[in-house]
């Protein structure tokens, strides 16, 4: 058996996406280690699950992502947490009508959705 210790998520400012994934997440504990090639990381700990780790890469996002959180709020609207991200800085990307999830994006353009409460 195995588990998940971490979601890397490739950027180039790993500072400021720890930044907006604390703040949107309203929780965890921020980190910065390097590995024996002198790359800077910085990871978001939980207090259970994976940790969020930020890696710097070069080259700039050019696809949608293979993979992406999804999101709901811990109470409230689904709206109003849409509203709240957008102001840390997420964008919206995609508001289908016909299903339950707003697709945004982070200040990199790293896609996830938010589905209502559950």
């Amino acid at each position: 058996m195995t588990k998940i210790l971490a979601v890397a998520v490739d950027c180039h400012r790993p500072e400021l996406l720890v930044e907006f994934w604390k703040a949107a997440l309203g929780h965890g504990k921020s980190r910065t280690w390097t590995d024996s090639h002198g790359v800077t990381y910085r990871q978001l700990d939980f207090d259970e699950g994976p940790a969020l780790l930020f890696q710097p890469v070069p080259e700039g996002k050019s696809v949608k992502n293979r993979l992406h959180l999804d999101l709901a709020p811990a109470e409230g609207d689904q709206r109003a947490e849409v509203e709240r991200l957008v102001m840390l800085g997420a964008k919206v990307l995609d508001d289908p009508p016909d299903d339950p999830w707003i697709v945004l994006a982070d200040p990199e353009g790293n896609e996830f959705c938010v589905l209502p409460a559950r």
